[in-house]
């Protein structure tokens, strides 16, 4: 069961796995923790783990490298990365290397409960495939040996594993798909779509869903200049005159610049361009 699942937590600083154990106890889940990348893989020698969170920054072996050698030690055991460091390249190596996720901290409660859950459900269902593949080998294995012993000429060059005729073949094991689309990058400036946060120089950005929207349009869109009835149109979802909508995203610029500016003292990312709209600076 999901709720009898072991973690692990890796994480250097005492505060956050003592909260990070916490939670995740109350949940159900038997919960162990690890100061270091050294102590971690030690606790992964010596047992087995469902899943493990890691802190990319990590005093002596960085926390990718304990991705890495948990790739080797633990293939099935699903990793989701911690950092309080944004950085898009860093991002995509873990996912690269078989992280499940990569969360920013401080990250929210229901947030981290809903990466781990689903984590574990990803790990559960491909450990049934996998017996599911195991299950029918065997079985076709065991009619091939059947009908080769009734018959008197056994086929020479039978393969059980060969697809049929017009269907595909299975994708190799093991590798991960491009992670094109999650993340969007202007300079400093990081969009993750999949975790629905903005950040910029490393700095997470509180941004309500319209300024998020608005903002993460921007950034696909930079360095094309982009009206405002095209960001109502496109972020809000409705047409609007010329004059209502240089109200209403004039307003959602100067709430996302105090944002920014309390955020980083960056005020001047988002850029007017007098009389045609507005474009990311970098």
């Amino acid at each position: 069961m999901a709720t009898q699942a072991k973690i692990l937590i890796v994480d250097d600083e005492a505060g956050i796995r003592f909260s990070l154990e916490e939670t995740l106890s109350r949940d159900g889940y038997q919960v162990t923790t690890a100061e270091n990348g050294e102590a971690a893989l030690a606790c992964v020698a010596a047992q087995p783990f469902d899943l493990v969170l890691i802190d990319l920054r990590l005093p002596g072996m960085g926390g990718m490298e304990v991705l890495a050698a948990l790739r080797q030690q633990s293939p099935d055991t699903v990793v989701i990365v911690l950092t309080a460091h944004a950085s898009l390249e860093t991002a995509v190596e873990a996912l690269r290397q078989g992280a499940h996720d990569y969360l920013f901290k401080p990250c929210k409660t229901v947030e981290l409960r809903d990466s781990v859950r689903r984590g574990l459900l990803s790990r559960r269902q491909k450990l049934q495939q996998r017996e599911l593949l195991h299950q029918l080998e065997q079985h076709l294995s065991s009619s091939l040996q059947n009908l080769r012993a009734t018959m008197a000429e056994p086929p020479a060059a039978a393969d059980p594993l060969r697809p049929f005729e017009g269907e595909a073949a299975a994708p190799p094991d093991g590798g991960l798909a491009e992670e094109g689309g999650r993340f969007l990058q202007q300079g400093g400036l990081i969009v993750d779509l999949t975790r629905h946060v903005i950040t910029l120089d490393g700095q997470l950005l509180e941004l309500s869903p319209t300024e998020f929207n608005l903002l993460a349009y921007l950034a696909s869109e930079a360095p094309r200049v982009v009206s405002p009835q095209e960001l109502v149109r496109e972020v809000q979802g409705y047409q609007s005159e010329t004059w209502e909508a240089s109200e209403t995203v004039r307003y959602h610029v100067y709430r996302l610049r105090q944002k920014i500016n309390e955020a980083t003292g960056h005020a001047n990312i988002i850029r007017t361009v007098r009389g045609i709209g507005y474009t990311i600076s970098k």
